[in-house]
């Protein structure tokens, strides 16, 4: 898993060339950054990295979450490309795409 790097960018803002060191995931404000990036999402991304639960009801049964709950957060995360789920026959699995990251503020 690399680092992925992440910066802040408003929608109407024009996007920067793709070089070494540009953000690969944007986000429009800082406290959507922050939300998003929150201590309890990262140990989330974390488990989903060491634990490599199948399922969500598996993922849930680590945390103590809710499937639903899960479920949310996830598709949130997944929009900003930190994770994906994977969907097997009746099963949905969370793969971490990033579990470290390197903020950049202008």
């Amino acid at each position: 898993m690399k680092r992925c790097v992440v910066g802040i960018r408003r929608p109407e803002m024009p996007g920067p060339t793709a070089r070494r060191g540009t953000p690969t995931v944007w986000f429009p404000s800082m406290a959507t950054m922050a939300a998003v990036l929150s201590e309890d999402n990262q140990a989330l991304l974390q488990l989903i990295r060491d634990q490599r639960p199948k399922s969500l009801t598996e993922l849930a049964e680590l945390t103590g979450r809710q499937v639903p709950n899960l479920s949310r957060t996830l598709r949130m995360m997944e929009s900003y490309g930190l994770v994906t789920l994977k969907k097997n026959v009746r099963e949905i699995e969370p793969i971490a795409l990033a579990t470290s990251f390197k903020v950049l503020i202008n």
